[in-house]
């Protein structure tokens, strides 16, 4: 096999990558299909670490912006990330791949607490560190606690899995003559005000020299970036 590039990355998904067609709620065939494509990852001896949204179930920021107390949605929302963790983690044992679901926010009966030599030690023992409940704070996003945890954790790249092959001048989705980036600056995608992520979230990965790679959620993309190979968006310095 092909050495790693990257050793040890965080793997940061939408919580919509879990409802499949259902837009909400958590599909079970599609949890099992994520799991497949991160089982086929895990074989080649990556340590792994996980951020999923929780925007399936309940998004703070909309329910802001209808009239919720900002600080109560988005301690709603973190236990939606709870919920889409534990899902994640039955299916990946179903699969045969150990996982731990570590929680910012305390409730020992179905999670651990996030405590850093805890997952530290976990990966080392090859077990998929889930990070819930965000970074337990309201006002951060689980883009910021992608960025924060995959430093905590010493990742050596932070990979955002979505929908489409990479960051686009445009949404290719709806222009057929969008123009895709295979690499940016981190100075260049603010320029351009492309959104990789938001502006804390960002700014922390900036500032600690940590690459981000977009690439799609399933066809092995995931798998081709941590060999290298030329596929998705790589933003660094």
């Amino acid at each position: 096999m092909a050495p790693l590039k990257y050793k040890r990355v965080l793997l940061k998904l939408s919580g919509e990558a879990l409802a499949g067609e259902h837009k909400t709620g958590i599909d079970p065939e599609t949890v099992d299909a994520v799991c497949r494509e991160l089982g086929a990852v895990l074989e080649m001896g990556v340590e792994m670490a996980l951020v999923i949204g929780g925007g399936n179930i309940f998004r703070g920021l909309s329910g802001s912006a209808k009239g919720m107390e900002r600080s109560s949605a988005d301690y709603m929302g973190m236990l939606a990330t709870v919920l889409n963790a534990l899902a994640v983690q039955d299916m990946l044992e179903k699969h045969g791949h150990p996982t731990r679901v570590l929680s910012a926010i305390t409730m020992q009966e179905v999670c651990e607490p996030f405590i850093r030599r805890r997952a530290l030690r976990h990966m080392e023992k090859g077990r998929v560190v889930i990070c819930a409940a965000g970074t337990g704070n309201p006002y951060f996003t689980t883009d910021t606690t992608a960025a924060l945890r995959g430093m905590e954790l010493k990742c050596d790249a932070i990979i955002k899995a979505t929908k489409v092959d990479g960051i686009y001048d445009k949404d290719p989705t709806q222009h057929a003559d969008a123009v895709k980036y295979t690499s940016l600056s981190y100075d260049e995608t603010l320029a351009r005000h492309l959104g990789v992520m938001d502006a804390t979230a960002f700014a922390l990965v900036r500032d600690n020299n940590v690459p981000i790679i977009v690439c799609r959620m399933f066809g092995g993309d995931i798998r081709r970036v941590l060999l290298g190979e030329g596929v998705g968006t790589i933003v660094h310095s």
